[in-house]
């Protein structure tokens, strides 16, 4: 059932959507939901670790929808920029694994984790943190579909703005070898040349057209997926 719900949140949310998105999201919501039931304590227990169960959850839904999606997306860019070389996906994917065996399906994989990994987990964290603080203030256990929108979107808020100069860093990383630009070492290296050259605001460079895409899709992906967990566990306690 658990996989079931998830997979038909993705339905709803990226059938207009790029399949890739689709798919990360439903291992994601799968991953997530799988760690945080199994590593969160009953209420009178102990926690069974020193940090927040979602803020580990969150991490590894990242990896796990990273690791997925990430040959997929490989591909995709190949194709979008050496669309002449390839004769279709199937094509690149053979062509690909030829040239450089499986690991080259991962190339550049470090810069992507590096960029959703905390995202994730503050994403994840951030939203339980509200659902949990909504519930103590008002005192009530239910949380409807649009105070699920807003707190989904706040908590992607949050996230976005809390993780934004790490994307920031991997974004000047990926196009640090090109002609004129400043090669960098590792994240920390780039971070702290971007905070010496330009200062804070330059670690928060295209945060506000970022926040326009990944605020409004978090409350979304987070409104559906109650949704249709909701209605799947009512229905199956009905049969």
């Amino acid at each position: 059932m658990q996989f079931k719900y998830i997979l038909n949140v993705n339905v709803m949310y990226s059938k207009e959507c790029d399949c890739i998105v689709g798919l990360g999201n439903t291992f994601k919501l799968f991953a997530y939901d799988t760690v945080n039931k199994n590593l969160s304590p009953i209420p009178g227990e102990q926690p069974k670790i020193p940090i927040p169960a979602s803020l580990v959850a969150g991490a590894c839904a990242g990896v796990s929808s990273t690791l997925v999606t990430y040959p997929l997306e490989l591909l995709k860019t190949r194709l979008t920029i050496q669309g002449d070389v390839y004769n279709g996906l199937l094509d690149a994917f053979v062509k690909i694994l030829q040239e450089g065996g499986p690991a080259e399906l991962y190339r550049g994989l470090t810069p992507s984790l590096i960029g959703v990994v905390p995202y994730a987990a503050t994403n994840y964290f951030a939203y339980d943190t509200l659902r949990k603080t909504y519930r103590k203030i008002l005192k009530q256990e239910k949380i409807g579909n649009i105070e699920t929108l807003l707190i989904g979107s706040l908590a992607g808020a949050i996230s976005s703005s809390a993780t934004f100069p790490l994307e920031v860093a991997r974004k000047h990383m990926q196009v640090g070898a090109l002609s004129g630009r400043q090669v960098y070492k590792n994240v920390l290296h780039a971070l702290s040349s971007i905070l010496e050259q330009e200062g804070i605001p330059g670690l928060y460079k295209g945060l506000g057209p970022s926040c326009l895409k990944l605020v409004p899709a978090a409350g979304i992906s987070f409104m559906c997926y109650e949704a249709c967990k909701r209605i799947l566990v009512e229905n199956e306690e009905d049969a």
